[in-house]
């Protein structure tokens, strides 16, 4: 049986600089979706976005899968009126019909199985005008290297696809451009690439420490909850989707129930 808990960001981790300007990225983008709205995050992990929105949002709602995930949530948020944490399967949301304005799912959507049946869940549980917020690697990015017990990773275009199935208004941006412009960087790339390709890139969080601090030098830890300005924050750019877009790293999708 998979344990999320060894492919999650959690607190404490020795983390990339770029790796947690990409954590504080991703809710800072949901941010202005989420004021004084009932925010659910789907496989929110050790839940270091909850906070942040929860300081603006009316409530914010956290599942996920595994308890040693949430452990660090309830222990970050004990004291917080305004979150509520659950385990629950993404497949299997029970929660009643129009509970939410947004729901969340952050580097996620490729562990499941049927990501079908989690978007029709979705339109169940929004309310008139609610927002899907998705954030992924994208996987034409040129470095992209998958994750264990992924099952299928998107595109911009295969994104989009799958959300117009389901939701009326949908848009895609990309974040965090790679575009190497030394040597250095070129040889780095094509380090990371082989390593990929040879599958001898470590499967666990803490077994990618190594490579991390190799490829981009000093680690810091992951903090137990993301704060504002804690990093800079590069707005996403619109992606075109007639063509392959292997520059960016991470794809954002919006979806609108109109």
């Amino acid at each position: 049986m998979a344990d999320y808990s060894t492919v999650t960001e959690i607190p404490g981790i020795k983390a990339s600089r770029e790796q947690i300007a990409r954590l504080f990225h991703r809710y800072h983008f949901a941010l202005p979706y989420c004021k004084y709205k009932d925010v659910l995050e789907v496989a929110c992990g050790a839940g270091q976005g909850l906070g942040y929105l929860a300081k603006t949002a009316n409530k914010v709602v956290g599942i996920d899968i595994e308890e040693k995930n949430l452990s660090y949530a309830r222990e970050t948020y004990k004291d917080r009126k305004n979150i509520e944490l659950h385990i629950m399967d993404a497949h299997k949301l029970l929660f009643n019909d129009k509970s939410f304005d947004v729901i969340l799912i952050y580097e996620a959507i490729y562990y499941l199985q049927r990501p079908e049946v989690f978007l029709n869940a979705c339109t169940r549980l929004l309310r008139k005008n609610g927002v899907l917020l998705i954030c992924s690697v994208n996987r034409e990015w040129s470095d992209f290297n998958p994750s264990p017990y992924s099952t299928k990773y998107f595109s911009a275009r295969e994104l989009s696809e799958l959300l117009n199935t389901k939701f009326a208004a949908v848009q895609v941006f990309g974040a965090f451009s790679d575009e190497p412009d030394s040597l250095k960087d070129k040889g780095v790339s094509a380090v990371k690439r082989a390593a990929v390709a040879l599958h001898i890139v470590p499967r666990t969080m803490k077994g990618k420490e190594a490579l991390k601090r190799i490829f981009f030098g000093k680690l810091v830890p992951l903090p137990a909850e993301v704060i504002e300005g804690m990093t800079d924050y590069d707005p996403p750019a619109p992606v075109p989707l007639d063509v392959p877009d292997i520059k960016d790293k991470v794809i954002y999708a919006v979806a609108r129930l109109v």
